[in-house]
Order: structure tokens, then sequence, then C-alpha cells
């Protein structure tokens, strides 16, 4: 089986496209979503074995295209290591056409009991490491050459209680976002965001045990009756990068079954009636790899 995208074949044939956090869940999945559209994909995350495990799913879903796959060691929180990772994908590919800044991570804690290091920790690897990845890929290469950045944020509408931490980072890379898509129009690169809601991702298996009935129940929360999944978000990050956004700039697109209007005060899901009596909305499941995350197991 191959990735069943809803693109053409070939679509991105001869670019090259870097994806951070690219071992696991949505940066997986994108992987997976690019390299059968024919992008060349250079895989970064602190983890090589689980990145080598995707480079090898990527070589063996789409023929031939070992030569396009590249893994790079890369913790992005630091400032030497993105700019040598940075150089290295330009030494094995020789172009960078895009970047899928989607390494991120966040733990559940109320405000109070955060400490500076825990704050520290989570804003830097979902702000400050994002914009280091952003400007080195634009100095080294889009600077001159163009190219499209997408930042993977959160839902972030009405903050984020109980990640505090998360939300502050997320709230700024949005801000980011918009600045970047100013200050780099005229070099021709677009710098666009995705902010995914409740997405049935492989990271919901690191929160702990006891946060498993709260994750279970959240999809009576959104309008649409449940969670979306890894390919419905690739396909917003493929859009962005495709030359069908090219008049798309400091935007955010929401996939997120229109969650955040609820929080605004539209809609009564408040007592919603079962899931399953909703009219449905089938999910877009393109990810051939896909599984559900164990929360959901039982």
């Amino acid at each position: 089986m191959s990735y069943r995208s809803v693109f053409r074949p070939g679509l991105l044939a001869g670019q090259v496209v870097v994806v951070t956090g690219g071992g696991s869940g949505i940066g997986r999945c994108t992987a997976h979503e690019l390299a059968a559209l024919g992008a060349g994909v250079a895989l970064v995350g602190r983890n090589t074995d689980k990145l080598q495990t995707v480079a090898d799913e990527l070589a063996a879903d789409n023929p031939g295209a070992a030569p396009r796959i590249s893994v790079h060691a890369c913790d992005i929180r630091q400032e030497d290591a993105v700019r040598a990772m940075v150089a290295a994908v330009l030494a094995r590919h020789g172009r960078i056409d895009g970047l899928v800044n989607n390494a991120g991570g966040q733990y559940i804690t109320p405000l109070e009991k955060i400490s500076a290091k825990g704050w520290d920790a989570v804003v830097a690897t979902n702000l400050t490491g994002g914009f280091l990845v952003a400007r080195e890929c634009f100095t080294q290469w889009m600077g001159a050459h163009g190219g499209s950045i997408v930042n993977i944020v959160a839902d972030i509408w009405g903050s984020m209680p109980g990640m505090g931490h998360s939300g502050a980072a997320r709230a700024g890379m949005v801000s980011f976002t918009e600045t970047a898509a100013l200050e780099w129009a005229a070099h021709g690169v677009r710098v666009n965001a995705v902010a995914p809601g409740y997405i049935a991702s492989s990271g919901m298996d690191h929160y702990p045990l006891e946060a498993g009935p709260m994750l279970r129940e959240m999809a009576q929360t959104v309008p649409l009756g449940r969670f979306g999944n890894e390919a419905e978000t690739s396909a917003a990050i493929a859009f962005l990068l495709s030359p069908a956004a090219s008049f798309v700039s400091g935007s955010v697109l929401r996939v997120d079954g229109a969650r955040p209007q609820v929080r605004l005060g539209w809609g009564d899901v408040a007592a919603p009636p079962d899931v399953q009596q909703r009219p449905a909305i089938k999910a877009f499941d393109g990810f051939h790899r896909y599984t559900i995350p164990k929360v959901f197991a039982s």
C-alpha cells in the first residue's frame, strides 16, 4: 500500500522539505505524504532510531525514493546544532524548498506547579527551537531562493488551561509566523501555520494514564463529534506547501472541527447527543500506516 494523498502525484517532485519532529505522529505522517508527492524529505529529531525507522518506511513505500530521504539528529533548542543541521541538509540535498516546523511537546500541569525549568523547556521546544530552524533555513537558503515555511502550533483560541507553558509558546509562534511572513515576503518566502485541534495522534500516548478518561471524552466537545487524524492535518500542511497556496502567507489554518467556537459560546455542545447519532462527516484517512493511539484502543 502507499499513501493516499488528495493531491496529484508528483506535485512536489524536485523539491526538498525539512520536517522536524519527523519520527512520530503528525511529523511522520507528513513525511509520508510529502514523499508520496515526490518531495525529498529531511527528517529531523533527537531520536535517530525513530527517524531511521520512518526513513525506512518512506523508502519501502516509495520505490526509488531512498536517495531523496535523509536523517538528521538535532536538538532544535541548541543554536549551533540547528545551524549545523541545516548546513548538513543543504550538503546532502543541495536545496531547501520547504520547512515543516513540527517538533514540539508539553505536559499537563497547572500554572502554579510549573517550575522555571519546566517552563523554559517547553518554550524552548515549542517557540525558540522553531524560530531557530526557520531562521537558519532562511539565512542559509530561502533568503536567496524563496521557499515555504509551515509552523505547527495548536488550538490556542481560548488559551490552554492545564498547559499554560505550551499555550504561551504556541501563541508566540503564531506571532512569529505573522512577523516572518511580512519580513521575508520580499525574498519570496511564504510563512504560515497549521493549528491542529484534537488529533488522535501518537503524541496522546505520552500523557499519563490518569489522563485517559479526559482524553477519551474530549471528542464530545467538538461540533463535528470526533477527533481528527494525522492525515487530515498533513493535508493542510501539504496544501500550504503547494503552489495552490502561492498567495497565502501569514495565515493560520485551523484543523479542529470548529472546537474554538464552542469556547467562544457558539453552539450548544455542553450536553451533546450521542456522538454516534450525529450526522457523520467522514474522516479523511489517507495514511496507510496510521495506528490508533493506545489511549483509545479500549
